[in-house]
Order: C-alpha cells, then sequence, then structure tokens
C-alpha cells in the first residue's frame, strides 16, 4: 500500500491531518481512538509492513 492510499483510506474513516508536524512528517488525529500518529509525505512510496500496522491499530481502522 502506498502512502497515498493509506491517507485515503484514514480520511475515510474519519481521520484528519492536524496540519503540525513532529520530526518532519505530517500529524494525524484518529478521532475512533483519540490518538495522533504521523505518516509521510512521500505519497508514491510504498508503507513498510510494520508502518502499515502501527498506524493502522493507532487510528483505529482494520
Amino acid at each position: 500500500m502506498k502512502y497515498s492510499e493509506l491517507h485515503r483510506l484514514l480520511k475515510k474513516h474519519g481521520c484528519y491531518p492536524t496540519g503540525e508536524t513532529q520530526a518532519g512528517h505530517p500529524l494525524w488525529f484518529s478521532p475512533i481512538t483519540g490518538n495522533e500518529f504521523t505518516t509521510s509525505h512521500h505519497d508514491k512510496q510504498e508503507v513498510a509492513i510494520g508502518t502499515l500496522k502501527n498506524i493502522k491499530r493507532l487510528a483505529g481502522v482494520k
């Protein structure tokens, strides 16, 4: 899955970017879990499997 696909999936589940960055990565918020988490600006790059699982867990997305 590419970061652009991940961002679409997150938005579909109600997550949104906060407009802030953390260590140069965009910060997102999940209303499902109340967690903030980071993704990447590299939309065309593939997301590493472990990173993808962690982002989905923090966002409450399956």
